[in-house]
């Protein structure tokens, strides 16, 4: 039988074990940027986030695991799930802390139970179950997993469905003018002025991996993040340090967009590259030229996932805008088990009528395509 063990860090984890468990084709759970959090003061238990890691062990060799977090609060999820704790506090009860299993501040869809055999996947789960029953909690969460990783849940694990929207290559898109070619003729001549205008100003971009990334140019991006934080009245969770840690540790996987006016570096995009896929994750700027960001944070990140031959393109959660800009409806999963067993079958009304106004709402929104042939 596996030895179960919980961890309060990834330090105690040897990289390399914990990254023979995936296949390395989605950098969020690999154990550079997962430990780097840690490491580099962005999780902290004061803004609710306790690491407390699920892991498999026999013979002393890791054999499953799952990035796990102890909950204080729901923030940094991107599941929101705000109106189950306002319930259980309209009936006396707590819902904090809870057991997550997610990547921090990542709505990243990517593998959560790490696991080469499809039994450890299940006694996984089941450990969650036990150790939330032991330390009392109300619930245990495993977000923007796999439905590849669905046949491991058991029934007690409700499923909820969202919406994002990711750009995927067909298969014959070499170029953005062959992008735009699918497109129809009003969207495609609003791309077009959009572009112009960047161009026109004189915005110039150049797109940096981790290992061409100079201090200045961490240095700025680190900037923008902070300015787009301060401006939208949040904090903000990452460090310079772990930029920086991203820059030496993943460094072909960490892009940047940065975008140059007037020998000034006005604006950038942080993402980080997989297998086959690019994922954005965030922008700031120190102006509002028009077209400037959907240049930054879509453009450019396309026109890169051409030239390397990436076939997906994820900018990021919400945004019904990116429609128009050739990003289409995708859904994306979580999983949740309630101890409590009225407030679970509760919820397994909920989380149905939630599909099904996701599932119309997905409809309606795949209705407005800006693709000639899938009107």
């Amino acid at each position: 039988m596996p030895v179960v063990r919980f961890l309060a860090s990834l330090a105690d984890v040897p990289a390399p074990a914990w990254d023979a468990l995936h296949d390395g084709r989605n950098p969020f759970v690999s154990h550079a940027f997962l430990h780097g959090l840690e490491a580099e003061g962005c999780l902290r238990a004061d803004w609710g986030w306790r690491p407390h890691h699920a892991s498999l062990w026999e013979d002393d060799r890791l054999v499953a695991a799952t990035p796990g977090y102890l909950k204080d609060n729901s923030h940094g999820e991107f599941v929101f799930d705000h109106a189950w704790a306002h319930a259980y506090a309209q009936h006396g009860m707590d819902y904090y802390p809870k057991w997550l299993g997610a990547v921090p501040y990542s709505p990243v869809t990517g593998p959560r139970l790490l696991a080469s055999d499809s039994r450890h996947r299940v006694a996984l789960l089941h450990a969650i179950e036990e150790e939330a029953r032991r330390l009392g909690l109300s619930s245990a969460h495993v977000n923007f997993h796999p439905v590849s990783e669905d046949a491991a849940f058991s029934d007690a694990w409700l499923a909820r469905t969202d919406v994002q929207y990711h750009w995927r290559n067909p298969g014959h898109w070499r170029t953005f003018d062959g992008f735009l070619a699918d497109f129809d003729h009003k969207h495609r001549k609003n791309i077009r002025q959009e572009r112009a205008k960047v161009a026109r100003a004189g915005v110039n971009f150049r797109v940096l991996h981790g290992d061409e990334a100079s201090e200045a140019d961490l240095q700025a991006m680190f900037g923008f993040y902070l300015r787009t934080f301060r401006d939208y009245g949040n904090s903000p969770a990452l460090t310079l340090g772990f930029l920086r840690h991203l820059a030496c540790t993943l460094p072909r996987n960490l892009v940047m967009f940065l975008a140059e006016h007037e020998g000034d570096t006005i604006a950038g995009a942080l993402c980080l590259r997989g297998g086959d896929a690019l994922y954005g994750r965030y922008w700031g700027a120190l102006t509002t030229l028009p077209g400037l960001h959907f240049e930054t944070c879509y453009y450019q990140g396309i026109e890169y996932c051409l030239r390397e031959g990436l076939a997906l393109f994820e900018p990021g959660a919400q945004g019904e805008h990116k429609i128009a800009r050739g990003f289409l409806p995708a859904f994306v999963h979580s999983r949740h088990w309630i101890a409590e067993p009225d407030f679970a079958a509760a919820l397994a009304d909920w989380c149905a009528q939630e599909a099904t106004a996701v599932e119309r709402y997905a409809r309606t929104l795949r209705s407005h395509t800006p693709f000639k042939d899938q009107g």
